[in-house]
C-alpha cells in the first residue's frame, strides 16, 4: 500500500479517476500549499505543489507530480529525497496563459488601457494610432507548452514567428518561420516587433535580458514576460521603458513578488502589469488539465513505466524524452 497525498482542488469525479488506478494506493485529499505535516511525512507519492519548504519531511517520497508548470524550488539538492521522481504540469497552463498574454499585448497596441481609463473620467478623445498584430514579427523565447501555444495564435493573426528553444531536438512546428538555440538569441532581438518570454527561473536564465542585451532589441519593440520575473531586472525594464528602448512590455511576473506599492514599475510608461495570475485565474479549466496529467503520470509511475514531463535536476528543464 502506497500512500497519496493530494493537494489540489478536485471534484467527486477526479477522486474517482485517481482511486480507480489501484487499489494498493491510499489517499489524503487537501488544498493549498500547508498539507499537514504528518501526512507529507507518510507520503509516497505527492500530486499538488507542496511548499519546498517542507520538502524535508516528505522522507517516504517516490514521487511527485506538480500542479505548476515550473519547478524551480524543487530542484536544490536536499528539497525532494535523492532518487524521487518529479514531474511538472507542463501542457495544462499552455491555452490559457496564451490567451492572457494576447491579452496584454491587444491592450497595449490598441491604446485600450487609456480609453479605459478616459471612459471612467467621461472623456471622448483620440488617444492616437494604434499598432497591429498582423505583419509584425513576434520572437517567442522559450519554445515549451506556454510559448508554443502563444506562437500559434500569433501566426493565425498575421505574425511572423521565431522561436528560440535550449535545443533542436524537437521539429520545427509549420506556425513557426524557424526556430533556433539560444545562440540566435541577439541576432533575432534585432528583428523582432514582439518578443515574448516563457523562460523559467533557474540560473541560466538569471537576468538574461542585461542592459547590453537590451541595447539589441529592435528599438520600439514590445517585451512580454509570463516566465518569472528574474529574466530582467526591474532598474533595466523601467530605464528601457523611459528612454523609448522598449515600446510597451506586458508583465505577469515581477523580480519582486509582491510587487511593492513603492517599485517604479507601477508609473513606467507603456507598461501593463498583472500580479502573476494569468494561469490561476482560469484555475477550474487548469485543473481539469493537471488532473489529467496527473492521472496518465500515476498509472505510469504504479506501471514502472516513464511518466511525462518528468524534470531534470540538472537543467530545471523537463527530460526530452518524457515530454507531453
Amino acid at each position: 500500500m502506497k500512500n497519496v497525498l493530494v493537494i489540489l482542488p478536485l471534484k467527486d469525479e477526479h477522486k474517482q479517476m485517481l482511486e480507480e488506478i489501484s487499489p494498493d494506493l491510499h489517499f489524503y485529499y487537501t488544498e493549498g500549499e500547508r498539507a499537514p505535516i504528518d501526512k507529507i511525512a507518510e507520503a509516497n507519492i505527492i500530486i499538488g505543489s507542496v511548499s519546498p519548504k517542507v520538502m524535508h519531511h516528505a522522507c517516504k517520497l517516490e514521487f511527485m507530480q506538480l500542479s505548476s508548470a515550473g519547478s524551480e524550488g524543487y530542484t536544490k539538492p536536499g528539497v525532494l529525497r535523492p532518487g524521487a521522481i518529479l514531474a511538472n504540469a507542463s501542457g495544462a497552463y499552455g491555452p490559457v496563459i496564451s490567451e492572457h498574454m494576447l491579452g496584454m499585448l491587444l491592450l497595449l497596441y490598441g491604446n485600450l488601457g487609456i480609453y479605459i481609463e478616459n471612459m471612467k473620467r467621461h472623456l471622448w478623445e483620440y488617444e492616437g494610432d494604434a499598432r497591429t498584430i498582423s505583419g509584425s514579427r513576434t520572437l517567442v523565447v522559450g519554445m515549451g507548452d506556454i510559448g508554443s501555444e502563444f506562437a500559434r495564435k500569433m501566426s493565425a493573426l498575421g505574425s511572423t514567428v521565431v522561436g528560440i528553444r535550449r535545443h533542436n531536438a524537437a521539429a520545427k512546428p509549420d506556425y513557426t518561420e524557424a526556430v533556433y538555440t539560444m545562440d540566435a538569441l541577439d541576432e533575432e532581438l534585432r528583428r523582432a516587433d514582439i518578443i515574448a518570454c516563457t523562460l523559467p527561473g533557474i540560473p541560466g536564465t538569471y537576468h538574461l535580458f542585461d542592459e547590453k542585451r537590451m541595447h539589441n532589441i529592435k528599438r520600439g519593440a514590445v517585451l512580454i514576460n509570463v516566465g518569472r520575473g528574474s529574466l530582467i531586472s526591474t532598474e533595466v525594464l523601467c530605464k528601457a521603458l523611459e528612454d523609448g528602448t522598449l515600446g510597451g512590455a506586458c508583465l505577469d511576473v515581477a523580480e519582486e513578488e509582491p510587487l511593492p506599492s513603492e517599485s517604479p514599475l507601477w508609473t513606467a510608461p507603456n507598461l501593463i502589469i498583472t500580479p502573476h495570475i494569468s494561469g490561476i485565474s482560469h484555475m477550474e479549466a487548469v485543473c481539469e488539465n493537471v488532473v489529467q496529467i496527473a492521472v496518465k503520470n500515476l498509472r505510469a509511475f504504479c506501471e514502472g513505466r516513464p511518466v511525462m514531463n518528468e524534470v531534470d535536476f540538472e537543467t530545471g528543464y523537463r527530460k526530452l524524452e518524457n515530454r507531453v
